[in-house]
């Protein structure tokens, strides 16, 4: 069989695989313009993935009009309900768009016009000329360290078609470029876990939930809550915890296992287990483990030969925590005058996790403070003073919530991607960074661009900002992800040129010169995981409808750039779609060969189900060989073990990250801390229940299920509802120095007094476009948060520093303003050869 025979429409498409009672999630609604899938034929249901799960869509004539779970996931994620809106929406990037005044004057523009929205439509050929200009005038002006790449390859699902992997493989055979390292997620953990456990810990894969089940009878969810993170996954979920946790719930009500979460709100996971709660104040986390940890030191409960076994520096810790330098234990009465519960809470607490198994569960908003640094490194000294770290359902995690975290992975091949060439040629532009740092910490981007050529601490380094004029963006939403708004919008007057590959026209869209139209993963074929950490199976990811409007694949539109520098075939390799997703199936059939697993052929497994299941493995117990044989199974530190005291850290000399997890003041903290006088309320900003992210916020409908009074919601106990006179389905400003949002009112007794919540991912939506400082219509948390650094050991983000005020907003309500595609502006003349008529 021809390659090119290995189309979806061949297949043997099952109209029936899902029992006959399994209901359409989805209804039908109006089309924004007439479209075409990928056969146009009478009725097929065609099976796809995303990151909320795997489905089956019903495409008739051409039109995607319903949307049914896979079969084989028993625990379907709502979002599934607007997935189809991704492909259609108002929000859509169509064409090929220029900023009006860019093409006028390229880097000469007016910048202070960015984000008004003004755009021209140019051709696919005019608008890879100008990026490709751009880049050569860049790269010969101002050498590697002017050119940028900002990705998140969040929005991407598939080995093939990832954002990432398509923008460097080709900008690589052009020149070098600045780069970021860590992610706005779990910059903090991802570099202090590395010098005290010796690994990332936050993306890695936890104990077997089954032995949770079996051997754990505590259970910490500490800031952790799975039940509402576990919707999404890195690649396709097949969302198998969920069973997992119906079991804990059954051993909650009969009373085999305690669950008790530590956080100012009464989580999802919380409210579906019906377990007990630590409302300690917002901020406060790394006082109140330090008061547990002296009362477990003082009572002598606390397991000294794990200590003295798998753990180093406690002698160099004990000092701080008893006060012997400070003149201030760390004792349950000091943490209860900080945390906002009582010493004897605090005793308790700590004489619990002595009782018997205990298994923490670390979440990673905590991290994503001031000084976030401190949260986890403490957390796994408490975990090491109990002593269970490496037996079954024992120790300490930071990945419970995330991608399937405590499932039992499969024993099936882990297929590769579309990954950088093996013997490229060398550049078009040598690497020239200037004397400027190749990489910058991803949340320091507006430092950087503000402050070229400053130094900053990071890790171990002294890094030199670069002067980048030129930035590309491709699967990210910067104007979603980065601190404190309008500091951003005058940072972004620095660049001379922004190239933004997206298929919704987000913020970071209006805010770019040129916008260059990707589909969506609905409209490509390719293979992936269900189950990012399960690894349970391989399934086709066929393309549900032809890509929309003129939508190009990431990989073809950089295919087009390289062909402006010779490089085409280089970079494909020549290389149809098809040709490359079976030769990365092939790779998973000679892995599967090596290991005892086998894979029907390519044809075979395209054609007919697309589905492959591995075998089960085994269930596995973190740090368990590290428990077993330290000796011969020793940690990635320096020691080998458990660097409760890092000498490394220590020897960076950073006195807001010493070496050993300390109690500090964040910037500014609510329930008497600093700031709290003018800014009463703590905003948290965590990751939403409805959205990954700021994907699926332009899916009109299904927005409308949540959003209050046609805004994003704004999360408030009762008792600071009534002091502002607020009442559910009002519209409130929320404010402080740094900005301010309106958002719905939803009162919700979830929520203790002097902690509010507006998700994260809420779209950007300046009441005047490009102005600093203008009202944000909808409710985006990232115009009150602070661009501070969490230290200068891992320079993250401390986007849940943030104090805010509340009132009902009492001025003429403005529409939303984010949402929608650009205003399309005709040439003039002179600029009519640039533009699509």
């Amino acid at each position: 069989m021809d390659i090119n025979d290995f189309n979806p429409s061949r297949r043997r498409f099952i109209t029936g695989v899902l029992a006959a009672g399994t209901a359409s999630m989805l209804g039908t609604h109006p089309l924004l313009s007439k479209v075409w899938a990928a056969d146009e034929t009478a009725e097929l249901w065609i099976q796809s993935g995303s990151h909320f799960g795997a489905f089956e869509a019903k495409v008739v004539n051409g039109e995607w009009l319903d949307t049914r779970p896979f079969k084989q996931d028993k625990y379907p994620c709502e979002m599934l309900k607007a997935v189809r809106e991704i492909v259609y929406n108002p929000s859509r990037v169509r064409y090929p768009m220029v900023r009006l005044d860019w093409l006028r004057k390229r880097e000469q523009s007016d910048r202070s016009q960015r984000g008004d929205n003004r755009f021209v439509r140019v051709s696919w050929d005019q608008a890879l000329d100008l990026v490709y200009q751009e880049l050569e005038r860049v790269q010969k002006n101002q050498g590697s360290s002017g050119v940028f790449t900002g990705l998140a390859d969040w929005q991407m699902i598939g080995k093939l078609h990832k954002a990432g992997g398509a923008m460097d493989r080709a900008l690589g055979l052009h020149g070098s470029y600045v780069t970021t390292v860590g992610d706005y997620s779990a910059a903090a953990a991802q570099v202090v876990l590395p010098h005290v456990m010796g690994s990332l810990e936050v993306y890695e894969q936890q104990t077997s939930l089954p032995l949770v089940i079996e051997n754990t009878n505590l259970i910490v969810l500490w800031g952790c809550d799975p039940i509402k993170n576990l919707q999404i996954e890195y690649l396709v979920p097949d969302h198998d915890p969920f069973g997992y946790w119906q079991q804990i719930k059954e051993r909650v009500e009969q009373g085999k296992i305690r669950v008790i979460s530590v956080d100012p709100v009464r989580s999802k996971t919380q409210n579906y287990l019906g377990c007990e709660q630590l409302a300690l104040n917002p901020q406060t986390d790394v006082a109140l483990m330090l008061g547990v940890a002296h009362t477990l030191y003082q009572e002598k409960i606390y397991d000294a030969a794990f200590i003295k076994d798998y753990c180093v520096g406690f002698e160099v810790f004990l000092p701080y925590l008893l006060g012997e330098k400070d003149k201030q234990p760390k004792d349950a009465e000091w943490a209860a005058g900080i945390c906002g519960l009582t010493a004897d809470q605090i005793r308790d607490f700590a004489r619990q996790l002595v009782k018997g198994r205990t298994q923490f569960m670390g979440g990673w908003c905590a991290q994503r403070m001031h000084h976030g640094e401190q949260y986890p490194w403490m957390l796994v000294v408490l975990a090491s003073m109990v002593g269970q770290i490496g037996l079954p359902g024992g120790g300490v995690g930071f990945g419970w919530h995330y991608n399937g975290g405590g499932t039992v992975t499969s024993l099936g091949p882990v297929l590769s991607g579309l990954g950088s060439l093996s013997n490229p040629p060398p550049p078009i532009h040598a690497a020239d960074f200037r004397g400027a740092s190749e990489h910058i910490p991803v949340a320091r981007i507006i430092d950087c661009l503000l402050s070229p050529g400053k130094t900053v601490e990071f890790n171990g380094e002294t890094l030199t900002y670069p002067d980048i004029r030129m930035a590309i963006y491709s699967a990210a939403n910067p104007f979603h992800a980065q601190q404190d708004r309008n500091r951003m919008i005058e940072a972004w007057k620095k660049l001379e040129t922004v190239v933004v590959l997206d298929h919704q026209w987000t913020a970071s869209c209006r805010f770019a010169d040129i916008v260059l139209p990707v589909t969506t993963r609905y409209e490509r074929n390719d293979i992936e995981q269900f189950g990012t950490h399960s690894n349970k199976g391989l399934m086709a990811i066929r393309q549900v409808v032809k890509p929309q409007y003129e939508a190009r694949h990431d990989f073809d539109v950089f295919t087009g750039l390289c062909q402006r520098f010779g490089r085409d075939e280089v970079y494909s390799e020549k290389r149809s779609e098809m040709h490359w997703i079976k030769a990365l199936y092939e790779e998973g059939v000679k892995q599967g060969e090596a290991i005892g697993v086998r894979m029907p052929d390519f044809a075979t497994f395209w054609n007919g189900e697309g589905y492959v299941e591995y075998p089960a493995g085994q269930p596995w117990v973190r740090h368990g060989d590290f428990r077993e044989q330290p000796d011969l199974n020793p940690l990635g530190t320096p020691s080998g073990l458990i660097e409760i005291y890092s000498q490394t850290i220590a020897d960076f000399h950073y006195e807001d990250c010493p070496g050993h997890p300390v109690w500090m003041e964040p910037f500014e903290r609510s329930h008497g801390g600093k700031g709290a006088k003018h800014y009463p309320l703590h905003l948290q900003s965590c990751h939403p229940d409805k959205r990954l992210h700021s994907q699926l916020c332009s899916s009109d409908s299904y927005r409308a299920t949540y959003a209050v009074a046609g805004r994003e919601p704004l999360y408030i106990s009762p008792e600071d509802a009534k002091a502002r006179g607020l009442k559910a389905g009002d519209v409130a400003r929320v404010f402080n120095a740094r900005g301010q949002v309106l958002a719905g009112v939803a009162i919700s007794p979830d929520y203790a007094p002097g902690v509010v919540r507006i998700h994260e991912g809420a779209w950007y939506s300046p009441l005047v476009g490009g102005k600093a400082g203008t009202l944000c219509t909808y409710g985006d948390p990232n115009v009150l948060s602070a661009d501070i650094g969490t230290s200068r050991l891992a320079q993250g983000t401390s986007a849940h520093t943030a104090l805010v005020q509340v009132e009902r907003y009492r001025g003429e309500l403005p529409a939303v303003s984010g949402f929608g595609g650009p205003q399309e502006v005709k040439p003039s003349a002179e600029e009519a050869p640039h533009a699509t008529a």
